[in-house]
Parts: C-alpha cells; sequence; structure tokens
C-alpha cells in the first residue's frame, strides 16, 4: 500500500471523508427515495449498492455515487407512467444500469463533455424546479401524492383546502435548519441531518398528527429478480434509455467537479462501467438508482477522501445503519423530508447562470430557458435532447460566420499574375485589368454549417473567370457536406465554360473528397501543389506562349 503511495496520513482522510458523506448523505437518500415513489429504505439501498460498486470500479477516485435529484425525478417517471409494479420498474433500473456499463465500454463517455453549459444550466434548473414543486404537497400535509409537475399544481388547491397545520410547521422548521444552520458546525454536524434531527424530534413529541414515513424493512434487503419477458423488456427500453443518459451525463460531470479539484483526471468510460455496475446492483435490491453525486464529491474531498476507499466506507456505514435503524426511520415524518428537499432544489437551480442572464448572449439564454421549461412540462430526456439540437443550429451559426471568414475569393489581374505579355498575347482581352483567372483559398475548417451560404458566395464569382484555381493549401478539415460543396461548385464551373485548377489537396481534405468523388470533374493534369504551378497550368489553358 505504501509503494503505490497510500499511506496512514491518507486513509486518515478516507475515513473521515468516509464517515462524513455517510453522514450528509443519509437523510438526502431517505428523502429522495420518498421523492421517487420507491420509498425511504429504497433510497438507502441505492446509495449502498450504487456508492460501492461506482467507488471500487468507477474511474473517479474521490467520487460519491447515491440517489440524486434527476435520477428520483426521472424514477418518479417510470413509476408513475411506464411501470405498473414495483418488480417492472426495478428492471428498468437494471436496465438503465446495463445500458450504461455497454456506454462505457463502447467509449461513449468523453462525448459527455461536449454538452453545453447552457443545456446543462437548463436541466439541472428544470430538475431544481420539480423537486421544489414535488415537495409542495408533502409539506402541505397531503399523503401519498404523485405525479409530475403540472398534476401536483392541479392539486394545490384542494392541498390548501385541507391544509395540515402540523405537516407545515415541521417542514417550515426543517427548511429553516437547512438554511440557517452555522456554517461553523457544518463540518461536524451537517444542516440536512440537523434538519432531519429537529424535524423527526417534532413530530414525535410535539405534532403527532403530521405523517411519517411508517413501516420499512430492516436488515439485508431481499433479491429482485428482474422480469425477462419479451413484452416487459420492450416496455422498459425508452425509460432505461433516460435513465441511463441522465446517469451518464449526471455522473461525468460531477466527475469534471472532481478533477477541478484534485488536479486529477477520471477516466469517463470507466466511470460509466462503474455506474453501470452500481446500478444494477441498485436494481436488484430494490434500490432507487443513482449517479455521482456532486455535493457529497465535494464534501468527500474537503473532509480529505482522496481515494476509492472513502466511497467504498461510505457505503458500508450506511450498510451498518440500515442493518439496525430500520425501526427509527419509520418516525420521521414527510413533512421534514420535504423541508430538506426543498433546499435541495433550490440548491440544484443555477442560480448564478440566472443572476447573469442579463449579460449572457441571447442565443445561450434561449437555450438554457427552453431546456428548464421543457424539463419541467414535458420529461428529462426530451428537454436535453431539444436543448442539444437548439444548441447545435445556434452553434451552427456561428461557425457559419466564422467559416465565412476563412474564404477568399479574389481576381487575378492577368498583369501581375500571367505576366506583363499577357494581354499583348491576347488581343480579345487587353486593358491593364483583366483578370482571366479567379482564385478561390478555403482556409481552415468548412462544415455543414457554411455549405449554402458558400455556395451563394462562390458560385457566381467563379462563372466570372476562364480559369478558376481552387486553394486547398490551408483547408484543415471539410466533412461530407462541404465536400458535396466543393463538388457543385467545379459542376458549376464547367457550366460556365471555366477551367478549374486544384491546388496544394493533400491530407484529410483530399481523403475526403475522393473519397466522395467529388472531384472527379477535373483532369489529372490539373492538380498541382505550388501558386507557380497554378501559374504555368493557367497560362496553358489559356494558351498564353511562355514568359520571355
Amino acid at each position: 500500500m505504501r509503494a503505490r503511495g497510500y499511506d496512514l496520513r491518507t486513509l486518515r482522510g478516507d475515513i473521515f471523508g468516509g464517515v462524513t458523506t455517510a453522514v450528509v448523505g443519509l437523510p438526502v437518500a431517505l428523502a429522495f427515495g420518498v421523492a421517487s415513489g420507491l420509498g425511504a429504505m429504497a433510497g438507502l439501498y441505492g446509495a449502498i449498492a450504487l456508492g460501492l460498486f461506482a467507488a471500487v470500479f468507477g474511474g473517479t477516485r474521490s467520487q460519491i455515487s447515491g440517489p440524486t435529484g434527476p435520477m428520483a425525478v426521472a424514477m418518479a417517471v417510470v413509476i408513475t407512467e411506464h411501470a405498473s409494479t414495483l418488480q417492472e420498474a426495478l428492471t428498468v433500473v437494471v436496465m438503465a444500469g446495463v445500458i450504461q456499463a455497454l456506454l462505457g465500454v463502447l467509449r461513449f463517455g468523453r462525448f459527455v463533455s461536449y454538452t453545453p453549459y447552457s443545456v446543462i444550466s437548463g436541466f439541472m434548473s428544470g430538475v431544481g424546479i420539480i423537486i421544489i414543486i414535488l415537495q409542495t404537497l408533502p409539506a402541505l400535509g397531503v399523503e401519498g401524492s404523485s405525479g409530475g409537475p403540472l398534476d401536483v399544481m392541479r392539486g394545490w388547491p384542494d392541498a390548501i383546502v385541507n391544509l395540515n397545520a402540523s405537516a407545515v410547521a415541521v417542514a417550515a422548521v426543517s427548511l429553516g435548519v437547512c438554511i440557517f444552520w452555522p456554517a461553523r458546525l457544518h463540518r461536524w454536524f451537517p444542516a440536512t441531518l440537523a434538519a432531519l434531527a429537529v424535524g423527526t424530534l417534532m413530530g414525535v413529541l410535539l405534532l403527532g398528527d403530521a405523517p411519517v414515513i411508517g413501516e420499512v424493512p430492516s436488515g439485508v434487503p431481499d433479491l429482485q429478480v428482474p422480469l425477462l419477458s419479451l413484452g416487459v423488456l420492450a416496455a422498459a427500453v425508452q425509460p432505461a434509455v433516460t435513465l441511463a443518459l441522465l446517469g451518464a451525463v449526471d455522473s461525468l460531470l460531477t466527475s469534471l467537479i472532481a478533477d477541478s479539484m484534485t488536479r486529477t483526471r477520471h477516466n469517463p468510460n470507466q466511470e460509466l462501467i462503474g455506474q453501470g455496475l452500481g446500478n444494477i446492483a441498485a436494481g436488484l435490491v430494490g434500490g432507487l438508482p443513482g449517479a455521482g453525486a456532486t455535493v457529497g464529491t465535494v464534501v468527500n474531498i474537503r473532509a480529505g477522501g482522496s481515494t476509492r476507499v472513502s466511497g467504498a466506507l461510505r457505503a458500508i456505514v450506511l450498510l451498518g445503519i440500515v442493518l439496525g435503524a430500520g425501526r427509527y426511520v419509520e418516525s420521521v415524518p414527510l413533512a421534514a423530508l420535504a423541508g430538506i428537499l426543498l433546499k435541495v432544489g433550490w440548491d440544484i437551480v443555477d442560480w448564478r447562470f440566472l443572476k447573469r442572464m442579463h449579460h449572457v448572449q441571447r442565443e445561450h439564454l434561449m437555450i438554457m430557458g427552453i431546456t428548464m421549461v421543457l424539463t419541467v412540462v414535458l420529461d428529462l430526456i426530451t428537454a436535453v435532447a431539444i436543448g442539444l439540437i437548439v444548441a447545435a443550429m445556434s452553434a451552427a451559426r456561428q461557425f457559419e460566420r466564422l467559416q465565412l471568414d476563412s474564404v477568399v475569393s479574389v481576381p487575378l489581374l492577368d498583369v501581375s499574375f500571367l505576366g506583363a505579355d499577357a494581354n499583348e498575347a491576347d488581343e480579345a482581352t487587353p486593358g491593364d485589368f483583366s483578370a482571366r483567372v479567379g482564385l478561390v483559398a478555403l482556409r481552415g475548417t468548412f462544415t455543414v454549417a457554411s455549405s449554402k451560404s458558400l455556395i451563394d458566395i462562390l458560385g457566381a464569382d467563379i462563372a466570372e473567370h476562364e480559369v478558376v484555381i481552387i486553394d486547398f493549401t490551408d483547408t484543415v478539415y471539410i466533412d461530407d457536406s462541404a465536400a458535396m460543396l466543393v463538388e457543385y461548385l467545379i459542376g458549376t464551373a464547367v457550366e460556365s465554360e471555366t477551367e478549374v485548377i486544384v491546388m496544394g489537396l493533400s491530407g484529410p481534405p483530399a481523403t475526403s473528397l475522393h473519397a466522395l468523388n467529388a472531384l472527379e470533374k477535373v483532369p489529372r493534369n490539373r492538380f498541382v501543389p505550388t501558386l507557380d504551378a497554378a501559374r504555368t497550368a493557367a497560362r496553358i489553358l489559356l494558351k498564353l506562349p511562355e514568359p520571355k
């Protein structure tokens, strides 16, 4: 252990990190379990199973994994809309874990880092708003509420009419403890745990009519065998993909935060494998699926946790709590958990982005707003998908401007390019300003973003000359759309009886153009390496004598 850099100091930090994150994660896991519809203990089972497997097999050394807001919200949707029994819901969880692990094996992890921040901000803010809306009914004393945020809002009038004053008091006090708990005490006694303790004592000693969690199982959970019938598996695909993608995004974004704090680099594909195995285990023990937890990871790092040991130890500590504390969980008021989650939802909303919205580019603000609204009124995966599409369209506009700035289309004066004798040799085009040759230089990268505009700009220029030189000397990359554009431009030149010379074509642009056979109309002797060679070829095409 010492030879690998693991010493007593590192162990001490991991122990403190693991114990601290277990204490911080306990009330949140219970709350997310209730919010998801699977029950309080399912939150703890998920925190244990996912936390252990993700820590051991994942790709981020200091990451803490467990139930998260997005996954709890998504699981609530699975239970209400996609699963008629608990076993079907857990089958979705297991399938989601399998999909995550496959994403890691197929090395898709690196693509998550390309998600625009405006999409992430809108998605996370939407999740925060959903959590706040969903917890309003438990905070008002409503038991067994279910459905999405719109369903909950439709239930507000009845909830207000039948208000449970005790539940409101417990929720308000729990929320107040989370907000006003002294910062100096956070390290030793987290605000969420204090809120859980105070809310529970109020419910037990003073306000006994506030609804509570009720009877919960104790000890090791029973193994939940997934349903493998074709009908169930087919119906589970869509929600499983949703859970898998949300968990992947959530986990890898948390990994990036861990990297920035520890100055290390995570392995995104290995992290997806670990998360997938963890969610498979969570589904098999009846637990809530989860992902890399940002709050837990930050707490772990600040407490000294720096290796996989801290995450594994956290899971072991929570397991010890589950084995002996089941009967104590029964008395926890639902309103106390609602108060904790109201604060969690508030913290998830990206207030930093919203406070700067008047400084943000209009396109980015629009993307954030669309993603946030769709997250609340539709579903998470649709919101992210549409957000990515709008972001891609916005980025395409930016790329179009940049790519068009890299295009040079200029006429080459006969006198300066072909030589002083060029006009004398051809009496049909006399004058010092004659330009029978044009140059089109494509510098940099060209993609579908600029294809249409390039056609509009260059199409007319090419037809004005007898010879056009298309210069690829400084071209870095051409995608399929831009390659087809080149073919179109060459076709335009041929139709207008303009001769084409291709200059400086090599590397990836050459591969793309030749693969699509975009240059088939250009004779082989028209491919030249330099401008001097292009000048010679142009003189030949214009039937000019060799310069004296």
